[in-house]
C-alpha cells in the first residue's frame, strides 16, 4: 500500500510542478504602438487556452506533446515582447 501511496504522491507533485512552471502567456505589448505584435500575442494566448482545454478533455494523456506546445507558445510570447522592445529602441 505504501508503494501505491508514494506513486500517487509523486504523480501529484509532478502534476503540480508542471502547472506551476507552465504559466500562460501574458498580453503585455501595447496594441497602440505595435498592433500586429499585440494581435499575435493575443492569438498565442488563445492557442494556449485551447491546448489547456484539450488537455482537460483528454485527461492530460497526450504523451507530453501538448505541454511542449504550451512551452513553445510561452517562448513565442516572450520573443514577441522582445520584438516590440527592439522596435521601440529603433524608434528613438
Amino acid at each position: 500500500m505504501s508503494k501505491n501511496f508514494l506513486k500517487l504522491l509523486l504523480g501529484a507533485v509532478l502534476l503540480w510542478s508542471g502547472i506551476v512552471l507552465a504559466q500562460k502567456p501574458v498580453e503585455n505589448i501595447n496594441p497602440h504602438h505595435h498592433p500586429n505584435l499585440a494581435a499575435a500575442q493575443r492569438l498565442s494566448e488563445q492557442a494556449y487556452n485551447k491546448i489547456v482545454a484539450a488537455q482537460q478533455a483528454n485527461e492530460w494523456d497526450m504523451q507530453g506533446h501538448a505541454q511542449k506546445a504550451k512551452e513553445l507558445l510561452e517562448q513565442a510570447n516572450k520573443e514577441l515582447k522582445l520584438a516590440a522592445e527592439a522596435a521601440n529602441k529603433n524608434r528613438k
